[in-house]
C-alpha cells in the first residue's frame, strides 16, 4: 500500500493509557473492575462522555450525568473525580516515531476530548506532552471543537480532505479497537494501539520506515 499520510489519536497513544488510572481508582475506591470503562461504553453516543466530548455538556453537566449514570450501575462516581485521571505519561518512543513519518508523509492528529481544565489540554502534566506533540502535526481536529467525534466516520473523512489524501492512502493509529473499526471501514490500515513495541512494528511494517527499539 502506497502511504500518503499517517494519523494519529493523542491518548494513550502518545501518553500511557488512562484506562491504567481507571484501573487505579477502581481499586483504591472498592469498585469493580472496568467499571468505569463500562460506563463510557454505555449509550456511547449520548452519555455524559460523549456529550462532554462534543462539548454538548460543561464540566458540571459531566459531573451530575456521570453520577448519574454510574448510580444506576450501582456504584456512584462523581464525573469530576474522573477528569483528572486522563493525564497520562509521555511515551517518548512515540513522538519519535511520529517526527520520522513526518519526514515522508503527512501527519494528523484526531482526537476526542473535553474543554475543561481537567481536560487532557489543560492538566499541567498532558499540557506538556500536547505542548510537545501537537505542533508536530499539519492538521488536528479535536470533538469538542468540532462538535463531531470518534467513532464517526465523519471525522476521519474530514482529517482526509483537510491532508488532501484518499482514506486508502492512510494509516490511522489508536488505542480503541471501537476507534479503529472505522477508519479500517474506510480504508486505512488501522493500527490498534496495545504496548509500545507492537505499535512500532505494525507502524514500520505498513510504512517501511524503522524506529528505534533502544529510544526511551
Amino acid at each position: 500500500m502506497a502511504i500518503s499520510a499517517v494519523i494519529w489519536d493523542f491518548g494513550g497513544v502518545f501518553t500511557s493509557s488512562p484506562f491504567e488510572a481507571f484501573a487505579r481508582y477502581e481499586a483504591a475506591n472498592g469498585l469493580p473492575k472496568d467499571l468505569i470503562r463500562t460506563i463510557n461504553s454505555t449509550n456511547p453516543d449520548s452519555n455524559a462522555w460523549a456529550l462532554f466530548e462534543r462539548n454538548e455538556i460543561d464540566t458540571g453537566g459531566f459531573d451530575d450525568l456521570f453520577l448519574t449514570e454510574s448510580a444506576a450501575l450501582g456504584h456512584p462516581v462523581p464525573g469530576r473525580d474522573i477528569l483528572p485521571l486522563l493525564s497520562g505519561q509521555l511515551r517518548p518512543r512515540m513522538v519519535a516515531a511520529l517526527k520520522a513519518c513526518k519526514d515522508h508523509f503527512k501527519v494528523g492528529c484526531i482526537t476526542n476530548n473535553m474543554v475543561s481544565h481537567h481536560s487532557p489540554g489543560r492538566d499541567a502534566p498532558a499540557a506538556g506532552a500536547m505542548g510537545q506533540v501537537m505542533p508536530l502535526f499539519d492538521h488536528i481536529i479535536e470533538s469538542s471543537k468540532a462538535g463531531i467525534r470518534k467513532p464517526d466516520p465523519k471525522i476521519y473523512l474530514m482529517m482526509c480532505e483537510a491532508l488532501d489524501v484518499a482514506p486508502g492512502d492512510c494509516v490511522y493509529l489508536d488505542d480503541l479497537g471501537i476507534n479503529c473499526k472505522p477508519a479500517a471501514a474506510l480504508g486505512m490500515a488501522a493500527i490498534k494501539v496495545i504496548s509500545v513495541d507492537q505499535t512500532l512494528a505494525e507502524l514500520a511494517a505498513v510504512t517501511g520506515l524503522t524506529f528505534d527499539a533502544a529510544e526511551g
